[in-house]
Order: structure tokens, then sequence, then C-alpha cells
């Protein structure tokens, strides 16, 4: 079974319609990227997924359940994680008590906060934190970490709710390219292994055909093209997309 099934999804805003009748569906374990030019409905999508904004029409079911309109909470209580382009942590707060707060969350125990933070959920949250390389960064505050280490707090934070499907808003903005590719690397790694279905949205082509399972094309609100990454970028109208910019024939 699909982890996400996508059905007819519409939305428009006022006379210009966002998105036409997108329709996919992501598998366990799967890295799908969706990709497009600016203002191609990416966003628009995203936010349809996870409660965001209601769809006009169409269908979102997680696990074979109709997800279509809950609100965002509702949303990430049945599984699905998001994370954004701009970084959402608490600044003043370490490494760890960001990702303790994460599990306190998903266990339903922030009525408990009156009691002492230090020794609650420390163990799950430091075991997170080594499995994405930020152990020895746990008790500095996130407000002072480079950007790529936040970007992996950040994660931690999102896998903290054990979700079944990862949403990732251009995971990578603002990184270095030796990053990117460190960070989705990892984020492959995990999905696969804990069988999370994972889409993204990502400018980076570089990081799209190196780290995708397959590559959605989205062009004023409606999909142009679906494959695997050889299939997407051979692809005629994908290249008419991008033509001039070298994005995806420059892929390697």
């Amino acid at each position: 079974m699909a982890t996400l099934e996508v059905a007819g999804l519409e939305k428009s805003f006022g006379g210009v319609r966002a998105v036409q009748g997108v329709s996919f569906a992501v598998s366990p374990g799967e890295m799908l990227a969706l990709i497009g030019p600016n203002g191609a409905g990416k966003s628009t999508c995203f936010n349809m997924l996870n409660g965001q904004l209601k769809p006009d029409a169409g269908a979102v079911r997680l696990l074979g359940c109709d997800i279509t309109g809950l609100a965002p909470r509702q949303v990430w209580r049945l599984g699905v994680g998001r994370t954004f382009q701009i970084t959402a942590t608490f600044g003043s707060m370490t490494v760890l008590e960001n990702v303790q707060m994460a599990l306190l969350s998903h266990h339903r125990r922030l009525g408990e906060l009156w009691r002492p933070v230090a020794r609650m959920d420390a163990a799950p949250a430091r075991a997170l934190l080594e499995r994405l390389g930020m152990a020895d960064q746990a008790a500095r505050p996130c407000g002072i970490l480079a950007y790529g280490d936040l970007k992996r707090v950040e994660l931690a934070i999102a896998l903290a709710n054990e979700p079944k499907l990862l949403l990732m808003d251009e995971p990578t903005a603002g990184m270095a390219p030796q990053e990117r590719i460190s960070l989705m690397a990892l984020t492959a790694g995990i999905a696969r292994e804990s069988g999370i279905a994972v889409l993204f949205t990502e400018h980076d082509m570089d990081v799209v055909f190196g780290h995708a399972d397959r590559i959605l094309v989205l062009d004023r609100g409606r999909l142009i093209a679906e494959g695997a990454p050889a299939a997407v970028r051979a692809d005629p109208r994908v290249r008419e997309v991008y033509l001039g910019s070298g994005a995806v024939t420059g892929a390697h």
C-alpha cells in the first residue's frame, strides 16, 4: 500500500488555478521529488497535503485513510512530518532540549513541563541526535549553530514524531554544496531504513537527480512529467519548461 495517495487535487485563488488535477502516490522508503519553476504550484500542493490549505476538489489519503482538509495538527498526529525552507527551532534552547520538546509533544506529555525537563525523554533525544551526527552539539543553543547543523536539528525534530510521511520544503536552501549532499544522503538512508515516505521540493537539480527515486514535474499547476530521473531528464516537455536554465540538461 502507498503511504500517500493524492487524487485530483485542485486549488484556485480568485481566477488563478494554482493546482489543477494533480494525482500521484509515494511508497514507504521512497524519495519522491516535486520540481517545477517558480509559481508552478509546489508550495500550494504541500500546503494542501499537511492541512494548511483545504483543496477545492480531490482527495489526500494517508495509508488509505482520507485526511483531506484536516487541520495541520491532526495531520501531524496521524504521522505526517514537515521541514520548512526557513528553519523553525527554539534559538535559546539547546539542541537536546529542542528534540526533547518534540518527543514530549509526540508522547502527549507537554502537560508535564512543570516537572524538571532535563531527564525527560533525554535518552531517545540523544539517540536521534546520534543518528543525525549531532550528538556532539547537544548542549549548544540552537541560536548559535551553523545553518547546516540547524537543518539537521530540524530533521531530528520531524523524526521525533515517528512520521510515516515526511514533507521537506526546499530542505537544502541556503546550505553549502557539500552540506546539501550530506543532508539528503542522510535523509535517504533513514527513509529507506525506517520505511518513511519522503516528498521533497528542491531547486538544486544536482540534489534532485542525485537522491530522488522518482521525480514529478509541475508547471502552471499541472503535472507534466513523472518517472525515474533519467526519463524525466530526457522528457521534451521538461526541457521546454527549463529551457535556457541548464537546470535539467546539466544534471548528471
